[in-house]
């Protein structure tokens, strides 16, 4: 989740430009994986249609929370008021559509609500994202080791482009320092990782991924949506972060409908592999 020294920080990343009348797809990135694994989803666009990411990870009130133990000195309010500034100073007169992953969909969905009524878009797609509502806010306490470990194995899968599947039986009522071992010895299995690993740079790279859902869940712990004054339209991934909730808790903020889609993949790679994003393409595009 650090940011690269060789990148210079860009809000507004345009994958791909919109030419003629197509129009362009903004998506809400919240980082974790760079901003470029869309670029799947670029490719899946019909033609002419454009792809631009808003990115979360280049506003430094919310990445160096991710670095500093999780506390971001914001709010989801702020961060979406950003992002709804870049906005409307990158759209044109042709149409657009807007679309967030993960933690990105709470930010997209209070942005719409920020934007006058004449440029909200005609809905707003949420990749994955689980709604920021009271059933979905638990204190730190309650996030549960193995539900972290299992998570993160699935992030470092998609960082490293190979699967790492933690022998879940091994990993049911682990402590962070019993658990790591097995993530690690996935992974070393599955080629994500060389053998000779050290435990402790896996350490570090979970602290950092935990750090950075601590300061989500603490940014959307005092955060109250409105509802929303768009229908929307949610795609979980086969491998979802929550799979016992279709709905991932959007249904009462919902009040104009909310519709439902399965994509292929986890909640990460549902991000770059191309089923997936021909699933999504045919959801996010303006027309």
């Amino acid at each position: 989740m650090r940011l690269r020294p060789d990148r210079t920080p860009q809000v507004v990343r345009r994958l791909r430009v919109a030419t003629g009348d197509a129009g362009t797809v903004y998506v809400v990135h919240p980082g974790a994986l760079d901003a470029a694994v869309h670029q799947s989803l670029a490719e899946a666009l019909p033609d002419g249609a454009g792809l631009t990411v808003l990115d979360l990870s280049a506003l430094p009130e919310y990445w160096q929370a991710a670095l500093t133990g999780g506390h971001a000195a914001t709010t989801v309010e702020e961060l979406a008021g950003r992002l709804a500034t870049e906005l409307t100073a990158a759209l044109d007169e042709h149409p657009y559509s807007l679309a967030g992953w993960s933690f990105g969909g709470v930010i997209a969905q209070s942005l719409v609500e920020q934007l006058p009524a004449d440029r909200r878009p005609r809905r707003l797609v949420l990749l994955d994202s689980i709604a920021p509502t009271d059933v979905y806010k638990p204190s730190d306490d309650e996030l549960d080791p193995t539900l972290l470990l299992g998570w993160f194995a699935l992030y470092l899968g998609a960082k490293r482009g190979a699967p790492v599947t933690p022998d879940a039986e091994r990993l049911a009522g682990a402590s962070i320092e019993d658990g790591l071992p097995v993530v690690l010895e996935a992974a070393v299995t599955s080629g994500a990782l060389k053998a000779d690993t050290p435990i402790f740079g896996l350490r570090k790279l979970y602290d950092t991924y935990v750090d950075g859902l601590l300061r989500n869940n603490r940014l959307t712990a005092p955060y109250q949506a409105a509802p929303s004054s768009v229908p929307l339209v949610l795609v979980t991934a086969e491998g979802s972060l929550i799979p016992d909730d279709p709905t991932l808790g959007w249904e009462p903020l919902a009040p104009l409908g909310l519709t439902t889609h399965r994509s292929p993949g986890d909640h990460y790679t549902m991000l770059s592999r191309p089923d997936a994003a021909a699933v999504i393409a045919q959801l996010v595009h303006a027309t």
